[in-house]
């Protein structure tokens, strides 16, 4: 018994640790979402709970209420980052989810303090949301999150914040975003206002390559990907890429699959050029594509 209470007393001092840093973001009707925060004068939170860019306040945990405005929102990562000025509360302990096991106890905590706990369901690599966002790590908590705790952080057995929950980046699970993407993407708004990604202006769809034409190649590939749109004086359309085309490479990096397309040409800054290897009509071709800046989600 010693040990279930010494185990309770460690769950309890991370919630009250990690609470102290916790808020409720009043940007919605009736609910206020959870908040994170995650740097001195930045708070994280859910961005599909920010139903509105004025008028945002923040509740600390002692129940006292600051105003705070909108640094930017990023809809494909579910991100979205209040400014406030003198928080009066501590910023967060961050963790390594790299670092996470299946079968990890972890916490989910909301505004109030609230809390949820439960064991790390699923881990995986890479992954796109549901809008296109590009996130670091593939994190499932098996716990409930009860209304009000999307923005929320999930939390280690040693009290560190690996993430924010949501329920927003997928159409059917509650995930959490892991703490690297966070930071990648948090830092980029609340510097910036918007995060910036690279994009081409094609659709794809992988084919497999006739014998005759992988002899043509100097990379030994079995699949191309065969452009089946272009938009319209987006920066592939510019560079000469037309339907029928296959693309086999980037800057002689082999390609799968679009995912490798998007990896790709997100690593890149915009205003950069890619040299993307072709098959027309079966001959090999090289042309110059500059990366543009993708266009922002609609909410």
């Amino acid at each position: 018994m010693s040990t279930l209470r010494e185990i309770s007393d460690l769950f309890a001092t991370a919630v009250e640790s990690v609470g102290s840093a916790v808020v409720a973001v009043n940007a919605r009707p009736r609910l206020a979402s959870t908040g994170i925060h995650w740097r001195q004068g930045m708070i994280v939170t859910a961005d599909h709970t920010v139903r509105t860019d004025e008028d945002i306040t923040i509740t600390r945990a002692d129940g006292s209420t600051v105003p705070a405005t909108l640094a930017g929102r990023d809809p494909r990562t579910d991100l979205a980052v209040l400014r406030v000025t003198n928080a009066g509360i501590p910023t967060v302990r961050l963790g390594d989810p790299a670092a996470l096991r299946v079968g990890h106890l972890v916490i989910a905590v909301g505004h109030g303090p609230r809390a949820s706990w439960g064991l790390v369901h699923a881990l995986g690599g890479r992954w796109r949301t549901r809008r296109g966002g590009e996130v670091d790590q593939f994190l499932r908590p098996g716990l409930t999150l009860y209304p009000g705790f999307s923005g929320g952080p999930l939390v280690d057995g040693e009290g560190h914040v690996v993430g924010m929950n949501s329920s927003g980046v997928s159409r059917q699970l509650e995930l959490t975003v892991p703490a690297t993407t966070v930071s990648r993407i948090a830092d980029e708004l609340f510097e910036k206002g918007r995060v910036t990604r690279g994009f081409i202006g094609v659709g794809l769809h992988p084919v497999p390559l006739p014998e005759s034409w992988r002899r043509m190649l100097t990379t030994a590939v079995e699949v191309g990907l065969m452009v089946m749109s272009v938009q319209p004086e987006g920066p592939a359309a510019t560079a000469g890429v037309i339907l029928g085309d296959v693309l086999v490479a980037l800057d002689g990096t082999p390609l799968h699959d679009s995912d490798d397309v998007q990896r790709i040409v997100s690593s890149r800054r915009v205003g950069t050029t890619l040299v993307a290897s072709i098959l027309r009509a079966g001959s090999p071709t090289e042309l110059r594509i500059t990366v543009g800046e993708r266009p922002s989600a609609k909410r």
